[in-house]
């Protein structure tokens, strides 16, 4: 495949809605609402076809700006096309922004993207008037030839109503194989995006992210990604590519003291990782990846090396039975030798957990709230299980009556994570207080407590920010308490 040329394109407005306070959907492999504390990840899925269009494309990123509707509407007078990214629990906020900017731009045509209208195009379409089209899987060149003005009958991948009504479904787009063709998003992050407003946690601020392959051979039953856009089969940008991104990353943005790769599982091929981990060594860069729990020593030392600050690795559950109801592809055995050997480097690790997937019972919980403190990750991160449509888990779940089809309010806590799947031996309820205990369990402990009170007492602008944070999580616990 083969960019598009340098017709001209509409004036495009790629949209993160404004949505409730601090969701920005950058998280919806797992977790189906804003994190305990304020967090926003790149729009990288909108700055990608922005980058294809160019000068004529803007990307706005509201939950990251604070921008109200008003503030937004504003923002969008001008432009011919606006493509928004949605998901399944801020889907019916983002149809009432498309009907905001219906009302308020004459001829404006509106599309959506993302997984949850990838897999429901029709049923997105009926959902609202103002929706012109939907994007299925990798929406990149779709997006582009409509903003080049394509007739919608003639575009891959798209779904679509007519002038009289009707809906269409055009044929499946093919997925892009050589990543390297795709242009670079820095540029639009530069002239869009406010690099300071991006928060994680676990990450050094200011942080940027980027993506060097799509796609992830794991099959959990449970992630989104994967099973809805991305596909199992990992494609890459070259090692040469992703060394002169990089270069260009530390030079255009200085201020930025971390940068971390968001590909689903950045460490699939471990020649690749060393080579790209060698390279970015040489460039003197601090950085950070999302990782399985099966990398060797060796190839970790590689990475420790040559720059690697931090692991984000999802663990998921410390019940073997549940690891292989979720196909996991990894023993609680291997977890084990994976934690020595990262605490052995130095390398620090995020681990992230969800309570209520298959197979969970009050023991299993207690379990895996055991074996997380055991394998004592810097921080960690949990989640109640999320059958998005699409997935595995959503399908095993309509089936085994653990989630009514083809309700999905249980994914919509406005804000707060909710339980959406529950069993006849463990309800929703029990499922969400768990939650509740086990971040309890694991942060009351002198290890992580040390940790913090180290961390904060080492560089003031840390200890501000870990005060934010600690109110925030604080807040987060009591509001789960009232709802």
């Amino acid at each position: 495949m083969t960019l598009l040329k340098t017709q001209k394109a509409m004036k495009t407005l790629f949209l993160n809605p404004p949505s409730f306070e601090g969701f920005d959907g950058g998280a919806g492999s797992r977790y189906q609402a804003k994190r305990e504390i304020k967090s926003f990840w790149y729009p990288t899925w909108l700055a990608q076809p922005a980058a294809i269009i160019g000068e004529d494309a803007k990307l706005v990123d509201a939950p990251a700006d604070e921008l109200s509707v008003e503030e937004t509407m504003a923002l969008a007078k001008g432009h011919e096309l606006a493509i928004l990214h949605t998901s399944t629990p801020s889907f019916a906020n983002d149809i009432k922004v498309a009907q905001r900017l219906k009302d308020e731009i004459p001829g404006v045509k509106i599309g959506f993207c993302g997984a949850h209208v990838a897999v429901m195009p029709e049923k997105s379409l009926l959902a609202s008037k103002a929706i012109d089209f939907v994007c299925g899987k990798e929406f990149d060149y779709t997006i582009a030839e409509v903003a080049q003005g394509r007739d919608f009958a003639d575009v891959d991948g798209l779904s679509y109503r007519d002038a009289n009504g009707k809906i269409h479904h055009n044929r499946e787009r093919e997925l892009i194989h050589d990543m390297d063709e795709l242009p670079s998003v820095l540029d639009v992050y530069k002239r869009d995006l406010t690099i300071e407003n991006y928060f994680i946690g676990y990450l050094q601020h200011p942080y940027l992210s980027l993506y060097t392959g799509r796609g992830c051979p794991a099959r959990c039953t449970f992630c989104l990604w994967p099973q809805t856009v991305g596909g199992h089969n990992y494609r890459t940008q070259s090692p040469a590519y992703v060394i002169e991104e990089m270069r260009r990353a530390r030079d255009m943005f200085p201020q930025v003291k971390e940068f971390f790769f968001d590909d689903d599982t950045f460490t699939a091929d471990l020649k690749r990782t060393e080579e790209i981990a060698k390279g970015l060594g040489q460039l003197g860069i601090t950085w950070s990846c999302n990782s399985r729990a099966n990398v060797p020593y060796e190839t970790l030392k590689v990475m420790k090396d040559n720059g690697l600050r931090l692991l984000l690795v999802g663990y998921e559950s410390g019940n073997e039975d549940i690891l292989v109801n979720i196909k996991k592809g990894v023993r609680k055995d291997r977890y084990l030798q994976f934690a020595k050997d990262v605490k052995t480097l130095g390398i620090i690790t995020h681990g992230t957990f969800i309570v209520g997937l298959p197979g969970e019972t009050k023991a299993t919980v207690e379990e895996t709230i055991k074996f997380a403190c055991e394998i004592d990750p810097e921080t960690i991160q949990v989640s109640l299980a999320a059958p998005y449509p699409g997935t595995y888990l959503y399908d095993q779940s309509v089936r085994e009556g653990w989630l009514d089809a083809p309700k999905l309010e249980h994914l919509d806590g406005l804000g707060q994570q909710t339980a959406a799947i529950g069993y006849p031996h463990l309800s929703r309820e029990e499922i969400a207080e768990a939650l509740e205990t086990f971040y309890k369990r694991f942060y009351f402990r002198w290890k992580p407590v040390s940790r913090i009170v180290k961390e904060m007492l080492q560089d003031r602008k840390v200890m501000m920010r870990r005060l934010r944070e600690g109110k925030e999580f604080f807040t987060f616990m009591f509001t789960r308490k009232g709802t």
